[in-house]
This record gives C-alpha cells, structure tokens and sequence, in this order.
C-alpha cells in the first residue's frame, strides 16, 4: 500500500516540534492582540485629547496672526517715522546708524537652521 504524500510529511516531521510551533504562533497572536488592544486604546484617548484641544489652539493660532499683523503694521510705521526723522534731522542719528537698526527682528518665517 502506497503511503499519501501526507504521511510522508509526518514521518519528516517531528510531532514535539509542530505542537511547539503552534504554541508558539498562540503565544504571539496574543501578544499581538493584547498590543492592538493598548494601541486602539491609545488612539482613541488621544483623539479624545485632539479633539478637546483643537479649538482652543485655532483660537490662538489666529490670535498669534492678528498679533503678528499688528506688530508688523507698527514696526512698518516706526521704521517710516524713522526715515522721516532721519530725513529731516541728519545729526540725530550716528552715521550708519540707521542701516544697522533699520531691521534687526529676526524673519519667523524662515526655517531654523
């Protein structure tokens, strides 16, 4: 009687080591399921905390602009009364004062190096 190509397969195969294996591949689906559990949990509280806090940060984002935009509006003034001054009295600034302290804020919206 011939032997099935499955039989065969058992006889190369050692019982003792497909149990460990399937042990094994147990052990690590429930790592795996225990990891997705913390996981999902972890996104959901941290979508809970986005979403507590996205309003608020909007609220200052546009608060911030509409500063910027002042701020921007004023030093464009200072630095046009500057000139003026300079303009009409030469002696009140040191020479070469005025290309130094024309600018000195830094650009924000440039990148960091």
């Amino acid at each position: 009687m011939e032997k099935s190509p499955l039989a065969w397969f058992r006889l190369l195969v050692n019982n003792e080591d497909v149990v460990a294996i399937k042990q094994m591949q147990h052990l690590i689906l429930g790592r795996l399921q225990d990891s997705n559990a913390v996981l999902t949990h972890f996104n959901e509280y941290s979508e809970q905390c986005f979403a507590e806090v996205s309003n608020d940060f909007a609220g200052k984002t546009r608060l911030l602009k509409s500063m910027k935009a002042d701020l921007d509006h004023i030093f464009l003034k200072l630095r046009g009364m500057k000139s003026r001054l300079a303009a009409t009295y030469p002696d009140a600034f040191p020479t070469g004062a005025m290309a130094e302290t024309m600018d000195q804020r830094p650009d924000l919206e440039s990148p960091l190096d």
